[in-house]
């Protein structure tokens, strides 16, 4: 028996800018028994983690090779633009890439966006980490266009940042290799889709699907026979006539002599 079957852990990868925390308090509460391990991996090397079975599953960016991946979407960020404090642009709430055109912007190695077309004025290097980038934008020699959590993770007290209304978007998915979709990554995948602890669990989980069988209608109780008030006639007579002219009164038989 290999330590792993003695012991069942859970790895997940998960690229800079996303904040893991939520859903692994969750796991712990519900398998305290099983360890979660996180594994913090570059937007460039997460595929390559994955695949060799390094982690079992992972906060990645798109795109992913969906011929061998499988791929829940999370949430798309807003796209901003880092800049000094004291830089003209902070006068706007927010930017365009053609407001941009005239600045020198910096491409990371480990940009996140896939640019037809990288916007502004190219710098004189190209910074091999965002990191990097934001140091020389706190340098005043240029400016960075990053997926708002990275501005976040980044923050210096002497930059900001603005939406740049027209950039390209980055997304953040959940990503397993398809062939490698165990129960332990079936689990997680419930907890990231909110089910709750007494949801279904397992393989199945994620092919449940909703009831459709219509629901009965309930019949209506049987009407409350009613007395008829003193005095008032109930509108049918005991010989199971309508209300109508009541028939003529039988007088008293003759007596015969």
């Amino acid at each position: 028996m290999t330590d792993s079957q003695e012991s069942p852990s859970f790895r997940l990868a998960y690229v800079p800018g996303v904040t893991p925390a939520k859903w692994v308090r969750i796991w712990n509460e519900r398998l305290p028994d099983i360890p979660l391990t996180l594994l913090q991996v570059t937007a460039a090397e997460a595929s390559d983690v994955l695949r060799a079975g390094e982690a079992d599953a992972g906060f990645v960016r798109l795109p992913v090779d969906r011929t061998f991946f499988s791929a829940i979407p999370l949430y798309t960020e807003t796209t901003v633009v880092v800049v000094p404090k004291d830089h003209l642009i902070t006068a706007a709430d927010e930017v365009s890439l053609a407001d941009l055109a005239d600045e020198v912007l910096f491409h990371p190695l480990d940009d996140v966006f896939d640019w037809d077309s990288p916007p502004g004025e190219p710098a004189f290097e190209r910074p091999a980490t965002t990191a990097d980038a934001v140091e020389l934008v706190a340098a005043g020699v240029g400016l960075v266009v990053v997926p708002q959590s990275l501005a976040r993770l980044h923050h210096r007290r002497d930059l900001t940042y603005r939406p740049v209304v027209d950039a390209p978007r980055s997304s953040v998915v959940l990503s397993w290799p398809e062939e490698a979709t165990t129960d332990l990554v079936e689990h997680f995948i419930g907890i990231v889709r909110g089910r709750t602890v007494n949801s279904t669990r397992g393989r199945a989980a994620s092919a449940v699907q909703p009831d459709t069988e219509p629901k009965r209608k309930r019949p209506d109780p049987p009407a409350a026979r009613q007395k008829p008030a003193p005095g008032k006639t109930s509108g049918r007579n005991p010989r199971g006539r309508s209300g109508g002219a009541k028939s003529p009164k039988r007088g008293k038989p003759r007596r015969r002599s």
